[in-house]
């Protein structure tokens, strides 16, 4: 395996984490739509926080399938064949959240404005929901044959370990979201983002007990990678205890940083148990798509690692002034308006 492999792999999983640290409070916030607040003034006021950036933090799931694709094209091939429904699923719900921020706002107060605000947030739980499933099912093994093709079952890809991944995923996201409301506003929305979020961790605390139980009989990480799967567990347990006790002490920020770095430590989880696989068959490890065999040319690689070096400090500074100029808490907006007007 060479340096630029490694570079590219590494690299891809930055990607995916930086998605589910950012979008991840997105999805909270849009399942908070219609499960956390009272009126339509409070809808808006918790629409507008992500107003600014939701949009932007997408981006970096595009950034990472497009790496994906140029990086390592056997395992784009795999991965998105094998799970094209899936995908389709979370794409929709991608659509009908985006298209619900347009929407939403031109709408009258109403039946048909609360008709958006149902689509903003049944598609914000869709797409983590899906993506657990998607992670989960696919360090389990699928079925995967010496070509890289996929014949998976319902079975392979709907399974009680997957489900709890994706519930699992869709509560960290949530609970992300509860602690960004609780730093971007005032008011009760704000107090009552806390309230939940002290009352979910509790949930949460076993339903990473029942993962992790599940990780150590579903996958080989931890023949694999004993050590590194046990710290990073920990470290995913410590960070939600850290939340936890930041949220009853009202520190806020600590709290949303946090739970993102929880976000970023379940991402390495995945990616340095499936390393130095990309995808794993259960058909036989002899079957098992590796770095080194998935991945593109060492001069494709050369070229992609000039220009993304090239163009990342301009990305991160602008995702980080973004965040600065859209810093200020948001007020109760009255319940005419809200994002886009």
């Amino acid at each position: 395996m060479s340096n630029l492999q490694l570079l590219w792999y590494v690299l891809i999983g930055v990607l995916f984490s930086g998605f589910f640290f950012l979008e991840g409070f997105d999805f909270g916030v849009g399942m908070a739509v219609q499960t956390l607040t009272h009126n339509d003034g409070e809808k808006n006021q918790i629409v507008e926080t992500i107003g600014p950036v939701w949009d932007g933090n997408e981006v970096w799931l595009l950034t990472a399938g497009g790496a994906m694709f140029a990086s390592f094209p056997y395992w784009y091939a795999s991965l998105f064949s094998g799970y094209y429904l899936i995908l389709f699923i979370i794409l929709i719900g991608l659509i009908i959240r985006g298209v619900s921020f347009e929407f939403r706002h031109r709408m009258p107060e109403g039946k048909m404005r609360n008709v958006w605000n149902w689509t903003l947030s049944i598609g914000s739980f869709i797409v983590p929901f899906f993506f657990g499933i998607l992670f989960i099912s696919m360090i389990q093994g699928m079925p995967i044959d010496s070509a890289g093709n996929m014949t998976a079952g319902f079975s392979d890809y709907i399974n009680l370990f997957s489900l709890v991944g994706g519930v699992a995923l869709t509560l960290l996201c949530y609970l992300h979201g509860l602690n960004y409301i609780a730093l971007k506003t005032d008011g009760d929305i704000r107090h009552r983002a806390r309230n939940y979020a002290q009352f979910l961790y509790g949930i949460l605390y076993v339903g990473l007990v029942v993962f992790a139980v599940l990780l150590y009989f579903n996958t080989d990480f931890f023949d694999r990678h004993l050590m590194t799967t046990l710290i990073l567990l920990v470290g995913i347990v410590s960070l939600t205890v850290v939340a936890n006790i930041s949220v009853f002490k009202q520190k806020e920020l600590l709290a949303f940083v946090a739970s993102g770095l929880t976000m970023i430590l379940l991402v390495a989880l995945l990616f340095s148990g499936l390393f130095p696989r990309v995808m794993i068959s259960s058909l036989g490890a002899s079957n098992d798509l590796l770095i080194e065999t998935a991945s593109s040319s060492p001069y494709t690689l050369k070229i992609m690692s000039w220009i993304s070096l090239s163009i990342l400090p301009f990305v991160l500074v602008y995702t980080g002034w973004t965040y600065h100029v859209f810093r200020k808490r948001v007020s109760n907006l009255p319940t005419h308006t809200g994002y886009g007007e």
